[in-house]
């Protein structure tokens, strides 16, 4: 591993421990998040490579499923990653294209690409504007742990959590908080369809999703 991944897994890994050690801090809405019929958030970020990505491109010449991650180190996004990998050409026959967007930088974010076998493409968010534009929130402790005992400040327990998950493709990074959030958007840049999770294994249907696509493909 390159010093240049290997520093930005270790600053990953200290915001993952300062996340966890003050706890989930947004987890409400100050006002209306973007909802169905709203114009879907356009930014500029940048793919995997690096290079410069309009949003909107995705969704210009056919509707789009967008879909904001957790952490690269999430159980749950793993187990989702391996759904979506056999449902996308389900969802590609609906008129669907993908594109996801991540708490990464283009490095990092290729080597989590590799280790979940992701084709679509996957653009990088660090700073969460993304997040921030659709209304992704912190989840509440029990959303999150489930019946997983916290407190706030808890270095010993976050730090046995870190190094037990270290060494394999499950490492600890970013923000642990973060749900996850997937939107089908038109060709004319409206949201179709909003489903921001209620906790990490609230995955939508694909039978939802195809709907949503055949609704947007429509209008």
């Amino acid at each position: 591993m390159d010093e240049v991944i290997t520093g930005q897994l270790e600053q990953a890994d200290e915001r993952w421990l300062r996340h966890w050690l003050r706890g989930p801090t947004r987890t409400r809405w100050e006002s209306s998040p973007v909802q169905v019929g709203d114009p879907a958030p356009d930014l500029d970020l940048v793919d995997s490579l690096g290079n410069p990505t309009r949003l909107s491109a995705f969704w210009a010449d056919r509707p789009a499923h967008l879909f904001l991650m957790r952490h690269f180190g999430c159980s749950c996004m793993k187990d989702r990653w391996g759904q979506l990998n056999q449902e996308l050409p389900q969802l590609a026959a609906a008129g669907l294209g993908a594109v996801a967007i991540g708490m990464g930088e283009p490095e990092r974010t290729r080597l989590f690409m590799e280790a979940r076998s992701i084709t679509v493409p996957v653009l990088c968010d660090p700073e969460g504007r993304a997040y921030d534009a659709y209304g992704v929130v912190e989840g509440p402790i029990p959303t999150v742990l489930h019946d997983f005992e916290w407190s706030p400040g808890d270095e010993e327990t976050g730090r046995e959590l870190a190094d037990s998950r270290r060494g394999g493709d499950l490492r600890l990074v970013d923000n642990p908080w973060i749900l996850p959030a997937e939107f089908i958007v038109d060709r004319r840049g409206l949201i179709r369809h909003a489903h921001r999770y209620q906790y990490c294994e609230d995955y939508p249907p694909a039978t939802v999703l195809v709907g949503a696509a055949r609704s947007a493909a429509s209008a």
